[in-house]
């Protein structure tokens, strides 16, 4: 008897736990709730803007001036439709409004909906129908959904149902967060409350490092399997999907672990803000197709880093000075770093008044992005070595519809008379030793480069130090009878040029010159000098261009643009063989400092061939080594280095003593890297050893390499 009371009473039991679990998770849901709708409201609504669609809405639910009929990929205006619904929904869920709750704005939204869920238009983009339009969808519910009819709520579900975990979409990378993001504010809009607790945890999961999609173990951001830099495409979206529910589940029953949110400043601040001048703007060398979009350039805002400070207090004070920076002038940011992404072959310098960056492919990436959805179909030889330099942020804002393409900072590129075709873009590196070695704070650079375009190859390489940097370029050979150029910079240009030679100082008209002789050239706060005097070519003036001609895409601009550009390069002539190039860049500086900089004061370029290129800086007392090849290099009187194989060496010098080497494996093959210098060094450390071999007069040093997904990293050995 006793035991069939006891069945009785488990179903009444289970009852009672269910409902009392339910309910102690309602208050959360609330919360969580509330603060989504209270930042979808955020921003302020135009009651102008309002009663303007309210005017103009169609007795059919259609807004004039969209064309309904074109869903490709390059098109698709019908995203103004679902964007004009979320509008109208802010306004009638913010109190600001004076249409706030306004029964004539909700039957606009409800004819609207109606039209759309009708019509339920699919576009060839795959985003659009498992994001853009799910998103928006979604952000209606939540604001307005409530108000609508049972019977049009229900239709819009399986709309916007496209956005789910098994979706083609939501790999593994900043799509599949986004998509996860928008699955679970439909379940809190459906009440959905034991599924809404299990995407949770699918968005916390996907903060973690992967050799594939997604973060990588240097902090930079692959969305595709090509390898390509995403760092300031989709790892921005990734990471502000991820903070947004960070601070949406911040204090709940669902909030992250410390570890992941942690993990996400981390990324944030060494990854994405590392990735830009002055952790401000967009790093034009990181940069894909989106450079098509005007705009692109544009300085971020300190929201994210805002959102990041509510959801935890880890690494506080650096989130604080990039707000502040963001908020304000470049004279907050004081904080200098050398950057190599070694998963990506991208190399940053952050100094107080000037950001620079390298970017480089090699095996293990492609070169560039594919040109999806028809943009960026110019971007042949933007990977090519390029060298981008900031120090306003301005310096490439919206030079794109202008750009000459064969002319890019920094790259060595065969002169076509025509790029190729945009399909031919994207290619796969095809050499191996493509790196940097950095102890944090200097660095140098070295590229392999073969051109995956043409019959060209160069080595490359840059030694960045405070004040300066060297380019050097040496065995440039080219097997066409066409010409082959070094170029310096092309940036928009604000001020008059002014070049130097040993006669004195001229300023130089607009247009196209060929210069010789020259031992400087200054524009825009930038000496460019030349240790030994150069045959230069510039051209300082107007050029007139069109997005159109970088972007198919229908709603770029039509009109012809016109901009101030500065170009400066080196030209190699036709079948260049062992061609070589020797610059000094100098930025942040007046016409009479560059004047007055005396490059030999400074700097040693020790060697520049196609197996050793070596440059001193004197003040710094720093060596920077790029061994092509074993070999044997003097880098002074008595003091002398010898690799035993290809690699990067950084010396620091204190007092005529060595007082640290950092070494890096641009090839990734070697587990120790081998070299002897003749300077008696006795320590040893858990990852090297120096041996002093008497009868040679120097110490033998042996260097533990970092392994699988960290080779290519830098190791530092102090003495």
């Amino acid at each position: 008897m006793k035991r069939k009371k006891i069945r009785l009473l488990l179903p009444v039991i289970l009852v009672i736990l269910f409902s009392f679990s339910t309910k102690s998770q309602t208050p959360d849901i609330y919360t969580i709730r509330d603060r989504i709708i209270l930042d979808l409201i955020s921003s302020n609504t135009n009651d102008k803007e309002i009663e303007n669609l309210l005017l103009t809405l169609e007795p059919d639910g259609t807004w004039p001036g969209i064309n309904y009929e074109d869903v490709s990929r390059t098109a698709f205006e019908h995203r103004i439709h679902t964007g004009n619904m979320v509008t109208l929904s802010k306004a009638f869920q913010s109190k600001k409004s004076k249409f706030h709750q306004n029964k004539r704005l909700q039957k606009a939204i409800e004819l609207a909906l109606d039209h759309w869920v009708e019509k339920d238009y699919f576009c060839d983009n795959w985003w659009h129908n498992q994001i853009g339009t799910p998103n928006n969808l979604v952000t209606v519910m939540l604001l307005a959904g409530n108000e609508m009819p049972k019977n049009l709520v229900e239709k819009t579900q399986p709309i916007i149902g496209r956005a789910h975990l098994e979706a083609s979409g939501a790999r593994p990378s900043g799509d599949r967060i986004k998509i996860a993001g928008i699955l679970a504010k439909n379940q809190l809009f459906m009440e959905d409350y034991p599924q809404f607790e299990e995407v949770i945890k699918v968005i916390e999961g996907e903060i973690k490092f992967s050799s594939e999609r997604g973060m990588q173990y240097d902090y930079s951001f692959h969305h595709r399997t090509d390898r390509v830099n995403n760092t300031l495409s989709y790892g921005l979206g990734y990471a502000d999907a991820f903070v947004e529910w960070a601070v949406f589940v911040a204090g709940t029953r669902y909030a992250f672990s410390e570890e992941k949110t942690q993990l996400l400043v981390d990324y944030y601040l060494d990854g994405i803000c590392k990735s830009m001048p002055f952790a401000k703007f967009p790093d034009t060398g990181a940069k894909n197709r989106g450079i098509a979009r005007p705009g692109a350039l544009n300085s971020m805002s300190s929201l994210t880093p805002q959102k990041l400070l509510q959801a935890t207090d880890y690494r506080n004070e650096e989130l604080k000075g990039v707000i502040a920076n963001r908020n304000g002038g470049l004279e907050h940011h004081s904080q200098s770093h050398a950057t190599f992404f070694w998963h990506s072959e991208h190399f940053t310098l952050q100094r107080p008044k000037y950001y620079t960056s390298v970017r480089m492919f090699s095996t293990r990436n492609h070169n560039m992005e594919v040109p999806y959805n028809s943009e960026g179909l110019k971007n042949h030889h933007r990977g090519d070595g390029t060298n981008h330099l900031n120090m306003t942020g301005m310096e490439y804002y919206d030079i794109f519809p202008v750009m000459d393409y064969q002319k890019i900072p920094g790259a060595t590129i065969l002169q076509k008379e025509s790029l190729p075709s945009e399909n031919e873009i994207q290619k796969p590196g095809t050499t191996d030793f493509v790196g940097a070695v950095t102890d944090g704070k200097f660095g140098a650079v070295a590229f392999d480069f073969r051109s995956p375009h043409d019959p060209l190859e160069a080595r490359k390489s840059w030694f960045f130090f405070d004040d300066e940097y060297v380019c050097l370029g040496a065995g440039i050979h080219s097997g066409s009878d066409l010409p082959v150029v070094t170029t310096l910079n092309q940036n928009l240009l604000f001020d008059k040029v002014t070049v130097g030679d040993n006669k004195g100082s001229k300023s130089i008209g607009p247009g196209d010159h060929q210069l010789n002789g020259i031992e400087w050239v200054y524009s825009d706060q930038v000496a460019y000098i030349f240790p030994k005097s150069q045959s230069v070519n510039l051209f300082n003036g107007p050029v007139t261009g069109n997005w159109t001609e970088i972007s198919k895409q229908t709603s770029i601009p039509k009109e012809d643009v016109t901009r101030e550009v500065f170009k400066l390069w080196v030209d190699h002539g036709a079948r260049p063989n062992e061609g070589t190039y020797e610059y000094v860049v100098v930025p942040a500086v007046d016409l009479n400092q560059a004047a007055a900089y005396d490059v030999h004061a400074s700097l040693l370029i020790i060697s520049n061939t196609a197996q050793i290129q070596a440059v001193k800086h004197h003040q710094l007392a720093l060596y920077q080594l790029v061994f092509y090849n074993a070999g044997r290099l003097d880098l002074e009187k008595d003091f002398t280095i010898f690799m035993d194989s290809p690699g990067l060496v950084m010396i620091q010098m204190t007092d005529n003593e060595i007082k640290q080497i950092t070494v890096a494996d641009p090839s990734r093959k070697l587990g120790k890297i081998h070299f002897s210098i003749t300077a008696r060094l006795d320590k040893n450390g858990e990852d090297f050893s120096s041996i002093w071999n008497q009868s040679k007069g120097r110490s033998d040093i042996a260097v533990d390499l970092p392994k699988d997904v960290y080779a290519g990293k830098s190791v530092t050995v102090e003495f």
